[in-house]
């Protein structure tokens, strides 16, 4: 909808359908050239009205042979030195901390670290099962030692909170897929519940049951936020950063390439390859003017 008006008012507010191929084009050039805007925001702004024409106005449009995609950026990961992890560590608590440690230590995202569930997790095998992840693939990654403890006691308390849940009528959780249609009674057992799960249940729209998401991305990044302040690191550090810190720091280590591709998801291994442009070469190289 937003393009759609931004494109109308482009045009001096003239009706798409008095608008083509060429209009269209003119458009999308000066979102590249006047405005300077991303690669992917073109595309979505070009997705955007071919939806428009195609599924609204039903028209089909024609070839744009004029079209100039706007550049993409080739930017390398902000990543930081294992200190800096350890001192925006120790700046967080509670359960914050125990998921920014699970994504520095496992190389998840942030929503797959929202999206485990208890069943995901394997103590006696080390590992953590990612299902559906980008791309809608599984996959298993390593569960750090150093994180066990304090995530099996954080599983207990969350035991006795769902088993109150229960009690009072509640319990339930959003299953994934064709699950909930299923296995009705699913839904209240203690091994699809989320890992992470939101403070407070909510009234499911579709079923009536009080149900228990999971926890909100914005209250890992607030509390990363503002460890990352009060380390007084002055990178663009985001939670997202701790993946790149996973992958950065085990190649650092020696682990080669394609375990690390594998750890990570990454279906081509020039994704996981960006990981080598950043990693501190440059401290072995002696600068010219240190050699004068």
């Amino acid at each position: 909808m937003y393009w759609a008006r931004d494109y109308i008012l482009f045009h001096r507010k003239r009706h798409p359908r008095e608008l083509a191929e060429k209009e269209l084009e003119a458009y999308l050039n000066h979102l590249a050239a006047q405005r300077n805007v991303s690669a992917s925001t073109q595309s979505q702004a070009l997705n955007a009205l071919v939806f428009l024409y195609r599924h609204v106005l039903e028209l089909n449009l024609g070839w744009m042979e004029k079209l100039v995609r706007a550049k993409r950026k080739q930017t390398l990961p902000v990543v930081m030195t294992a200190d800096e992890v350890k001192r925006v560590l120790e700046h967080m608590h509670g359960t914050p901390r125990l998921m920014a440690a699970l994504i520095y230590g496992t190389g998840l995202r942030v929503m797959e670290c929202m999206s485990l569930r208890v069943l995901d997790i394997d103590f006696d095998a080390r590992q953590i099962i990612v299902r559906s992840g980008k791309g809608g693939k599984d996959r298993v990654t390593l569960l750090p030692q150093n994180v066990c403890v304090a995530l099996r006691q954080h599983l207990l308390d969350q035991a006795v909170q769902h088993n109150g849940a229960c009690l009072r009528g509640g319990g339930y959780t959003p299953l994934p897929h064709a699950l909930a249609r299923k296995y009705p009674n699913a839904a209240r057992l203690w091994k699809w519940q989320y890992v992470f799960t939101s403070a407070v249940e909510r009234t499911d729209a579709t079923s009536g049951r009080l149900m228990r998401w999971h926890m909100s991305p914005a209250t890992l990044q607030r509390a990363f936020r503002a460890a990352v302040n009060l380390a007084k690191i002055h990178k663009h550090a985001t939670v997202h950063t701790l993946r790149h810190c996973f992958a950065t720091h085990l190649l650092q280590s020696g682990v080669d390439i394609r375990t690390i591709q594998t750890l990570m998801g990454h279906s081509s291994l020039e994704t996981t390859m960006i990981y080598t442009h950043v990693l501190p070469t440059q401290n072995q190289i002696l600068s010219p003017f240190d050699a004068l």
